[in-house]
């Protein structure tokens, strides 16, 4: 520090220079390199407010010639590169961000609501760049999720073992999963066990080509559901049948027995096991739809063994039970079995990386939205793979 003033609206400026070992260093790689020019004179860095008076820091900021990064402004041991604020400033905002809303660090900061974004990607990307997150995995979870109308989706990679969110990116296609898999490395890629994800192509080819010895389990949540999707199916048909026929009262019956066959078992009410009962002694068709529904859930209550044999008679019914869904399904199924019985053996599943794109989804509507993909997902990574920074001091 060399000197402190007052400026023209009573802010406090701090003059300061880098001492000569933090000198002459690229702002990208912090080499050593030879001087370029002055570039732009002067310049300011906002700092942490002293009460309620603006504070900043104020330096010469000469540019060096870079072998790597070309012609860049010299680093700054208190700021990061390209910042105008200071690293206490960001550190401060990122941890603020993390457990409030983005709007209430804007006013509580006296910053742009866009800046508080972009303080969010400088700070996770020097975080990743110190914490190798990809290190050590080996039971991994892969999934979508959807961050804003428009289908557009981001990527999301969870380590099972630790809970933790190590990767994720823009976009949803076999592009992106094979861009983790280049981050990981080959070598690391060959540690990968286990891998979970649902049942989308995009994901098992770069699976089978990128960790061809990791076991593939196919997520249990998605085979139900595709079990229920072929139950609403044979409901909407027999609904549309019995109006055809003129029998309007049936056809409202089964219209209002969708959560009734929806639901397990063990949670109906009163109303809604009557009206199942009812369907068991009117429609034998609807009723035979729910018993496979049902017959498939049990495949995740059993013991590994009694599980695959269940799911090998569930395949053979399915295939001559005359309901056109549910022979679709089986085809379905019989292609994914090896990732189905993987999941029963292993007992895994993507319910971890269901909670972390929970909350992300929670992430998104505390801050209301995000223009951009980076601010989310770099707010993501700050607050779901443990890279917020403390507090200053």
């Amino acid at each position: 520090m060399e000197d402190v003033k007052i400026g023209s609206e009573d802010e406090i400026i701090v003059v300061a220079r880098p001492v000569w070992r933090e000198r002459d260093r690229c702002g990208v790689c912090r080499r050593r390199c030879p001087g370029f020019d002055l570039g732009e004179g002067r310049r300011r860095w906002r700092a942490l407010d002293l009460g309620t008076t603006l504070a900043f820091v104020e330096a010469d900021a000469p540019r060096v010639r870079c072998r790597r990064h070309g012609v860049v402004v010299c680093a700054v041991p208190w700021a990061r590169h390209r910042s105008r604020f200071t690293r206490a400033f960001e550190d401060q905002a990122a941890w603020l961000a993390v457990n409030t809303s983005k709007s209430a660090v804007a006013e509580l900061m006296r910053i742009a609501w866009r800046t508080v974004g972009g303080i969010c990607e400088r700070v996770a990307d020097e975080a990743q760049q110190e914490a190798d997150l990809l290190d050590g995995l080996r039971r991994i979870g892969i999934d979508e999720i959807s961050h804003r109308k428009g289908q557009r989706y981001l990527t999301v990679v969870v380590d099972h073992d630790t809970g933790r969110l190590v990767w994720v990116a823009a976009g949803r296609d076999r592009k992106t999963v094979e861009a983790f898999f280049d981050a990981l490395g080959q070598t690391r890629c060959k540690q990968i066990e286990l891998v979970s994800c649902d049942m989308a192509g995009w994901i098992a080819a770069p699976i089978a080509d990128r960790v061809p010895d990791a076991v593939r389990c196919v997520d249990p949540f998605h085979v139900i559901q595709l079990a229920t999707d072929a139950l609403d199916e044979v409901r909407r048909e027999v609904w549309n049948d019995a109006r055809r026929a003129g029998a309007p009262a049936a056809a409202k019956d089964l219209k209002g027995a969708r959560f009734a066959l929806w639901k397990n078992p063990e949670n109906l009410t009163d109303r809604q096991a009557a009206k199942l009962s009812s369907i068991q002694k009117t429609n034998a068709r609807l009723y035979r739809a729910y018993l496979l529904k049902e017959q498939l859930r049990q495949i995740y209550r059993l013991p590994a063994d009694a599980a695959v044999k269940l799911l090998d008679e569930w395949i053979a019914w399915a295939r001559r039970c005359r309901l056109p869904s549910f022979v679709k399904l089986a085809r379905t199924i019989t292609k994914q079995r090896a990732g189905i019985v993987a999941a029963i053996e292993h007992g895994l599943s993507n319910a971890r990386v269901e909670a972390i794109n929970t909350q992300i989804r929670m992430i998104t509507r505390r801050a209301y939205g995000f223009h951009s993909a980076g601010a989310l997902i770099a707010l993501a990574m700050l607050s779901l793979a443990g890279l917020c920074p403390p507090l200053p001091q």
